[in-house]
């Protein structure tokens, strides 16, 4: 620690320095790797989050893939103090001045305030394409068939696409009609948006519960990422329904007696939405994955994330160990589903975790909020503990048998 002023401004200077630094040409990213996805300019920046805050991690990764297009519908709770603490928000924009258009929403229909998002954005698109159609003598047949058929699905598309709505804007400068001055206000529709919508668990698998279940059956292409403390974090750790079994929180002095909600299985049960479960101090690469895969998907994707949290009670310093652990005890086994498998007669389930290694105890020793669980285990002989433990074993065999043993009848549908 220094004094502050004698740095002050020797330090402003070194950090004027590092935003003029370039970025990476995006367009010639690999964006799926590890490497590449990290070195992409992250449009959430800067928040004002708890230290070690396992939430943020996510968000800046959306950001970073897919920031300068997406719009964000935001749940009350952490994610929208940290990301919409006014006068100053960590989202930002890049050097073309394109960065998330983001919002924030009541818990109980920021789900349904996403969803309006995808209809209008859709709607407008919609617009947009039948005017193109409409003024093509004029605009030129060319540049008319690529904005309407253009292939936005990778960075590269998407520039493209950005560079021929500014020279459809210097074509419509030169025609005098109202049908073009509409255009021109919805030229910028042309090009893809990704709808994403944020919130904890307290407003995913609680009061926001039906909302998401809405969207979910709408069928529509928006992206959820639930960021699951399993807990309330925002207003003090109260219990939520994603709180595990025993696990101790204001409603549950005692330690909850009942199971976490599996909103995946839920999820699952439509058979069209896809459905992940990530925890990226675990496996990062699978993290990346399940977010590029999401969004690529036409239709509704859920991405559920492991975030530790201040309220689990231990120094977040060591939370990807935390989260290793988690994964090894089978607490939060990693999964995909995904519905485009089924077309190629794959199972649409891929579970990426192996099969529990580590005894429960291992993870709950080291947090505080299963310190009754802990005593409990203590006193009886390692008969709890042998409970839960046979039930994460068997959490996991449903899984496993889901992933494989139905693999034979899509074949055969096939």
């Amino acid at each position: 620690m220094r004094p502050q002023a004698p740095l002050r401004e020797p330090e402003r200077e070194n950090f004027d320095f590092f935003l003029k630094l370039p970025e990476f040409d995006r367009t010639q990213l690999r964006t799926s790797t590890i490497k590449g996805a990290m070195v992409m300019q992250p449009l959430f920046e800067f928040s004002s989050a708890c230290v070690g805050c396992g939430e943020t991690p996510y968000i800046r990764l959306a950001t970073q893939l897919y920031g300068d297009r997406m719009v964000v519908a935001n749940a009350t709770g952490c994610s929208s103090i940290y990301g919409g603490n006014l006068p100053t928000t960590p989202y930002t924009k890049n050097e073309d001045g394109r960065g998330p258009a983001w919002s924030n929403s009541l818990f109980e229909d920021n789900a349904e305030f996403g969803l309006g998002f995808r209809v209008s954005i859709d709607k407008h698109a919609e617009q947009a394409r039948e005017l193109v159609t409409r003024l093509q003598g004029k605009i030129g047949n060319e540049l008319a068939s690529s904005l309407i058929n253009a292939d936005q699905s990778s960075e590269a598309g998407i520039f493209a696409q950005r560079q021929r709505i500014e020279d459809l804007r210097k074509v419509l400068a030169g025609i005098q009609t109202a049908e073009a001055r509409n255009l021109e206000s919805l030229a910028d529709y042309l090009a893809k948006k990704s709808v994403w919508i944020i919130g904890g668990d307290g407003w995913a698998y609680d009061i926001g519960f039906g909302g998401v279940d809405h969207v979910l059956a709408s069928g529509r292409n928006v992206n959820i990422l639930v960021v699951d403390t399993e807990v309330y974090s925002n207003t003090g750790g109260q219990m939520s329904k994603a709180t595990p079994l025993g696990a101790i929180a204001k409603f549950a002095a005692g330690g909850k007696r009942t199971g976490k909600k599996d909103l995946g299985l839920i999820a699952m049960s439509y058979g069209h939405v896809y459905v992940a479960q990530v925890a990226y101090g675990a496996k990062d690469i699978h993290t990346l994955k399940t977010f590029l895969e999401a969004e690529s998907f036409d239709g509704p994707s859920l991405i559920i994330a492991y975030s530790p949290c201040i309220e689990h009670g231990y120094d977040l310093a060591h939370q990807h160990q935390q989260q290793e652990m988690a994964v090894s005890t089978g607490h939060w086994p990693l999964y995909r589903y995904d519905p485009r498998n089924k077309l190629q007669g794959k199972n649409p389930l891929t579970l990426d975790s192996p099969k529990p290694s580590v005894a429960y105890s291992e993870f709950i020793q080291k947090e505080s909020r299963f310190r009754g669980l802990v005593k409990e285990m203590g006193a009886d002989s390692g008969q709890i503990l042998a409970s839960y433990d046979e039930e994460l074993q068997e959490h996991y065999a449903h899984l496993q048998r889901m992933a494989t043993g139905m693999d034979s009848d899509y074949k055969k549908a096939g």
